[in-house]
Order: structure tokens, then sequence, then C-alpha cells
């Protein structure tokens, strides 16, 4: 899992305006996330309920409120050979003091993604591939 910092962006913009006037009105956090792009294989994705941010230094949990472009469990997307599908997971804010935070999907089975030690910025808007 990796944070990327110089996204190449694929989101629709009335879609994209959108989540940013979600974003400052609601104090909402917006990952953006790239998944797939086996050359060889299908692969097939899908995002939990169970996925939160955590506060690396506090006991704080945001919860995932919304999602664009994924399915959630158990239906699953599927990713042609080759393709990646980019989608976008809304939580509830992040205290005010944290700085860096973590992307986990908790859940009963092997496979949930981590995105760990992301550094807050001031748009609380970021971009993952997992």
């Amino acid at each position: 899992m990796a944070v990327i910092t110089k996204p190449k962006v694929e989101i629709a913009p009335d879609l994209l305006k959108k989540l940013q006037e979600l974003n400052k009105e609601e104090g909402q956090v917006i990952i953006h996330c790239v998944s797939g792009g086996s050359i060889f294989y299908d692969s097939y994705v899908r995002i939990w309920k169970s996925t939160y941010l955590f506060d690396q230094d506090s006991d704080h949990r945001s919860d995932l409120v919304h999602v664009e472009n994924i399915t959630i469990a158990p239906e699953w997307m599927h990713v042609p050979a080759g393709t990646v599908v980019h989608y976008s997971l809304i939580f509830s804010g992040l205290p005010k003091d944290c700085s860096i935070f973590h992307l986990e999907e908790i859940i009963p089975q092997p496979g949930g993604f981590k995105a760990m030690n992301i550094q807050r910025n001031d748009s609380d808007v970021y971009y993952v591939r997992l």
C-alpha cells in the first residue's frame, strides 16, 4: 500500500467538486483510491463497511460514511486484466490535532488492506494505491 503524492486523478469533475464541497461543509475526510492492475489476471475488489481511519496518537476512529465507484461487501466488483479501478471513500472527520492516521479495513478473514502513517494535510483529501 502506498500513499500517492502526485496523483493522476481520473474522477469525473462534477463528482470531484461534489466531494470537495462535502469535505468543506462537514469536515469529512476523502480518500481517492486506485486498485487492481494485474496485467495477466482479472481481479475483484470490494470495500467492507468496517473500514476506518485511526488517529495514530489517540483512540479516535473515523467511520466510513459513503463510497463512490466501488461495491460494498459481500458484493465484488470485477476489474479486467490490465486495468485499474478508481474509487473514493468518505469518512467522518478526524480530530483537529491529528497529524498522522492509518486507513485500515478490519475484516473477519485474511486480506484486509492497510495504508499506514498517512500524513494529514490541510485539505483532508488523500490519494492511495491499494
